[in-house]
């Protein structure tokens, strides 16, 4: 609907799109605002067609309304449309026909404009990943690997907040931040909690979005604050480098698949194998990278796409193995006609 509208509102609103024409439909709390934001050729108010409905219709009931009242038969649909909007308009003789993958295809390729606004959005991610590494490089080890902070034990949940609170000062908007140390790590999508230990990987992914524009950034890095084992150091230089190898084969007209693929069979030449073991996953057991732009996980995945320009992908590819802990390196490509340029710029130690 941003794509579509330009508009970004906190509550679910109408859009309709018919002969050339745009038309959405707002309530009253946001008529006036939609009338200066919004990149439409129509603005109707809400309760004006509920009056005419008649009661207290339900938004699908509205919706159902207007396209009769335009005689629309038949509308296209993004495949996550609402299920029980999508029955109600079935039920009132309008053919429901869902649409999968970009409902608007041209948003897939970012154009200059959306190219700076995720710019933007990954220095806000930045700010909040350097406040990370600022709180942890300023964290006292005490006997036990035990990290203190402020006279308090650091946690999972002190380094998410101080980096939230960045990322809120940058103009952006936190979303599910992950600090996650030791075995924690292992598992990529846990956020973390309790205590931080020194000596062990401890890794942060920052996705905010950006409050201004709706598009997301997203940055990962992987930090040790004390000294790194051998194991960790060389598990963390393997995912650099199979990062950068990635970066070197994006190209216009590369399968995705194929890059996926190499990065896995590098791992495996270098002693990190993806297998289960104990009932749980270990090695390298997620994707390459996503899109990335108004979603945070857009369509395409690396592993489902052939590459052409003005795609924007991340790259993260990530080792996990609970004797070691976990390490995982992200950045975030644009594909041009010759490669792919990086959008995000961070140049940060293993060691703290």
């Amino acid at each position: 609907m941003l794509h579509a509208t330009g508009f970004q509102a906190p509550d679910a609103f109408l859009f309709l799109e018919h002969n050339g024409v745009k038309t959405i439909v707002l309530s009253d709390l946001e008529f006036d605002r939609g009338r200066k934001e919004a990149r439409v050729d129509e603005i109707l108010p809400l309760s004006e067609l509920a009056r005419e409905v008649g009661g207290q219709p339900p938004l699908p009931v509205i919706a159902a309304y207007l396209l009769r009242r335009c005689n629309v038969r038949r509308v296209e649909v993004p495949a996550d449309f609402p299920l029980g909007m999508a029955r109600v308009l079935e039920k009132s003789g309008i053919v429901v026909a869902a649409v999968e993958g970009h409902f608007w295809p041209e948003r897939e390729f970012k154009t200059a404009q959306e190219l700076a606004h995720i710019r933007r959005a990954l220095r806000i991610a930045k700010a909040g990943i350097l406040r990370a590494a600022e709180v942890l490089r300023a964290a006292k080890i005490k006997p036990g690997g035990k990290l203190s902070w402020n006279g308090k034990r650091l946690t999972s949940g002190i380094v998410r907040a101080e980096a939230d609170s960045a990322v809120l000062r940058a103009g952006g908007a936190p979303e599910g931040t992950i600090v996650a140390g030791g075995i924690q790590a292992c598992d990529p999508h846990e956020r973390g909690h309790g205590p931080l230990h020194a000596h062990q990987l401890i890794i942060v992914d920052i996705f905010p979005r950006d409050a201004r524009t709706g598009f997301f950034g997203d940055l990962t890095r992987t930090f040790v604050r004390g000294r790194a084992g051998e194991a960790q150091r060389k598990m963390w230089q393997t995912v650099c480098a199979a990062q950068r190898l990635a970066v070197r084969l994006i190209k216009p007209g590369e399968q995705g698949a194929s890059v996926h693929r190499a990065v896995q069979e590098f791992f495996s030449a270098h002693g990190y194998p993806t297998l289960r073991k104990g009932g749980r996953w270990t090695g390298f057991f997620h994707g390459t990278g996503h899109g990335l732009g108004l979603d945070l996980h857009e369509d395409p995945r690396i592993a489902a796409t052939v590459f052409r320009p003005r795609q924007v992908f991340t790259v993260e590819p990530g080792l996990y193995y609970p004797a070691t802990g976990g390490a995982r390196h992200e950045d975030v490509v644009a594909v041009t006609k010759t490669g792919c340029q990086r959008l995000s710029h961070l140049s940060l130690p293993l060691e703290l």
